[in-house]
């Protein structure tokens, strides 16, 4: 029986896709095989011997320490694009509350609290409404910086309200590209996007690369008046770059998913408390996802959608028993594996061969179920780093 240990709430509809027959699963789960969470961080965490995947219900992964993980063998899954419709639609909403005073003249309705004549209000709110006079998205030009699964959803969104729309991604994927309308110009660089757009908006991942990439170099391009929109991550953008930035006139207003203290009650300023993802549908879509990769994953070593190993997946062999191994990415590992099976007599009917950086991942379907002294021989092959038979 697999064991999955649980962290944060996770949706019903994902756990039901563990078989009960065949999963124990829980918050108190000992020696997990799997852990599913959602922002629980794994930082300083002891990691159980008995772990081999860890799914985030969720794209972003800096809760999980995935290079450690990855030394030991244990794949790190996430999901994403399970929420790209939440983080669209909410863009979409930023837009709108940046563009029309919506917030603004609200708090100006609720004032009006003490008039209790709607002969005295009506005159009043004609009067003052001019003060609330905003922008339409019809005929702006959105720049969109990554254009992965939510940026190309934010791109099409924005095409269908008649914007223009400009997209940078210096490692656009081919399956992204697919997904991208041909009506989206794309930029050679974030300076040119920034020079062009009424409205950027981010979607690109927090990594060492694009830590900070809005700063004061990048804002000092950017269209005069134009809002910027972050509803990714809070590390790629430099807060203090973009108050400077508002205060000089340049930046118009700044819209974010990441409050800090020094961002609290600037008027050019919305925060919200990160809610991108928190939307019933996206929960249930990222832990349904989670849980489908973990099972195909534990039952068949299929990995799909990992962070740190590489995309692999194989029909399984009828009659068959499948091994499973990660290595380091050095030759002659695999050759040493085949040996092994070869002086044990076991043959090899099917087999497939990944490798992604530093890592490396096997799939080998045999005609029958090696020892245990066959998995351990394999186990102490150089480099090797887990193995284990299905």
């Amino acid at each position: 029986m697999y064991k999955v240990r649980t962290y944060n709430k996770i949706a019903l509809s994902g756990l039901d896709r563990f078989p009960r027959q065949a999963y124990e699963v829980g918050s108190d789960i000992a020696h997990p095989d799997a852990f599913l969470l959602r922002s629980q961080k794994l930082q300083g965490i002891e990691v159980p011997q008995s772990l081999l995947a860890v799914a985030r219900a969720g794209a972003g992964v800096n809760n999980v320490p995935v290079a450690e993980y990855g030394k030991l063998g244990i794949v790190v899954f996430n999901t994403p694009g399970a929420n790209a419709n939440a983080v669209k639609e909410l863009v979409m909403a930023g837009m709108l509350l940046s563009s029309r005073a919506i917030v603004d003249s609200m708090n100006f309705v609720q004032s009006l609290g003490d008039l209790k004549d709607p002969a005295e209000m009506s005159p009043r709110v004609e009067k003052e409404k001019s003060r609330f006079a905003g922008n339409e998205l019809k005929g702006k030009t959105l720049g969109i910086v990554g254009l992965g699964a939510i940026g190309s959803m934010v791109a099409e969104m924005a095409l269908a309200m008649g914007m223009k729309v400009v997209g940078f991604d210096p490692v656009l994927s081919i399956d992204a590209a697919w997904r991208l309308s041909n009506e989206v110009s794309r930029m050679e660089n974030l300076q040119s996007l920034l020079a062009r757009s009424d409205y950027v908006s981010m979607h690109v991942p927090a990594v060492d690369g694009t830590r900070h990439m809005i700063n004061n170099d990048t804002l000092a391009a950017i269209k005069s008046g134009a809002v910027l929109l972050n509803f990714a991550r809070e590390t790629i953008v430099d807060s203090a770059a973009v108050l400077q930035s508002l205060a000089a006139g340049r930046l118009g207003k700044y819209v974010c998913d990441f409050p800090e203290p020094c961002l609290l009650a600037h008027p050019q300023i919305i925060a919200m408390p990160h809610i991108g993802a928190s939307t019933e549908e996206s929960e249930e879509n990222c832990a349904v996802m989670a849980a489908n990769q973990l099972v195909d994953y534990l039952e068949n070593g299929n990995i799909v959608n990992s962070v740190n190993f590489p995309t692999i997946s194989m029909e399984r062999s009828p009659g068959t028993s499948r091994i499973v191994f990660s290595n380091d990415n050095v030759s002659g590992v695999l050759g040493q594996v085949l040996s092994v099976l070869a002086e044990n007599k076991v043959n090899v009917v099917d087999m497939m061969n990944k490798s992604r950086a530093e890592l490396a991942f096997n799939i080998v379907d045999v005609e029958t179920p090696p020892g245990d002294d066959v998995a351990r021989a394999i186990g102490a092959v150089e480099h090797v780093i887990r193995v284990r038979v299905i």
